[in-house]
């Protein structure tokens, strides 16, 4: 049985960092990218970041890109993604999810295109 597991500090004051951690079980995590997406209140499910099964590629939103870094432990298999100087319109519910990859190049941005998903973990940035 896969599941992902997403865990943080829930509640994180604007202008301050949180690392989120999503943790695979019942897969072989190296051979899975993995995404993350989040939810805003009232909004569609949109993507954040990816990284290819090495990590040695990555994706980024242009809403993240620069203030955000998602890294992976395959040994651990574990993702993370670390996000720096927090906004409000950061409040959302984020999700990981895993995406089972045929190339170390795939960093898949679109929803459809994964395989498993997490329950979500709620950040909200206070301002």
């Amino acid at each position: 049985q896969v599941q992902l597991v997403e865990s943080g500090v829930g509640l994180v004051q604007a202008g301050r960092s949180l690392r989120l951690s999503c943790a695979a079980s019942g897969l072989p995590f190296s051979s899975y990218a993995m995404g993350w997406f989040r939810q805003a209140p009232g909004k569609e499910r949109v993507f954040v970041a990816a990284i290819s099964r090495s990590g040695r590629n990555t994706s980024y939103a242009d809403s993240v890109k620069g203030r955000s870094t998602i890294s992976r432990d395959n040994a651990k298999n574990t993702v993370y993604l670390q996000m720096n100087g927090l906004k409000p319109e950061d409040t959302a519910v984020y999700y990981c999810a895993a995406y089972l990859s045929h190339s170390d190049y795939e960093t898949p941005l679109m929803q459809y295109e994964y395989h498993y998903w997490g329950q979500g973990t709620q950040v909200t940035a206070s301002s």
